[in-house]
């Protein structure tokens, strides 16, 4: 039996090439493992702070329910702007809000808000939401009706840094009107 056997030089020049090389290797997906986990910690930090905004749209349908004013004034802004419907150029502040609020709590006092649905991309949140009531108090210079209402409204909320700074809604406000028992006539001709 004859075995062929290179002398150590030969395979030390090739050992030599190699190390560099698996070196290089190792490096480069080390720097893309690095990358991919920066990428990942980032989206995971993006997620965490969407699913905390989603949890502040939340409370505040719960709070609405609890006819809680002061979670207003924790929660938005001190610049809050409210824009309805949402393509109005004149916003309500957070104070007129919190004005409108309390009457929808007196002209409605069973009024009870049910988010359906969340989803929230980066600092914006919109909700789908089914608010039901009954028509106890007077409400726009209607006088109370005893009429149930279940109205279904689609609200934007854009946060930042823990904060409701800005929500744009809209709403069926022609059918709660009709639902109050208010009818919609034509304006009648004028006479030539």
């Amino acid at each position: 039996m004859h075995r062929n056997f290179e002398p150590i030089g030969g395979n030390m020049k090739k050992l030599l090439y190699l190390v560099p090389l698996v070196l290089l290797l190792c490096l480069t997906f080390a720097c893309q493992d690095k990358a991919a986990r920066a990428e990942l910690q980032e989206f995971k930090a993006q997620v965490k702070v969407e699913e905390l905004n989603k949890e502040i749209v939340r409370k505040g349908a719960e709070e609405k329910n609890k006819k809680n004013a002061e979670y207003f004034m924790d929660m938005y802004s001190p610049d809050y702007a409210y824009f309805y419907p949402s393509g109005t150029f004149r916003p309500m502040s957070r104070e007129e809000v919190i004005e409108e609020m309390r009457m929808i709590w007196t002209a409605f006092p069973d009024c009870i808000w049910n988010i359906e649905e969340l989803v929230a991309v980066g600092d914006l949140v919109v909700s789908r939401t089914i608010v039901r009531g009954t028509h106890k108090g007077p409400f726009m210079d209607i006088p109370p009706t005893g009429n149930k209402f279940e109205l279904n409204l689609i609200n934007m909320s854009r946060l930042k840094n823990g904060k409701i700074i800005e929500e744009r809604e809209d709403y069926d406000s022609l059918g709660l009107m009709q639902q109050l028992g208010m009818e919609l006539k034509p304006i009648e001709a004028k006479k030539k």
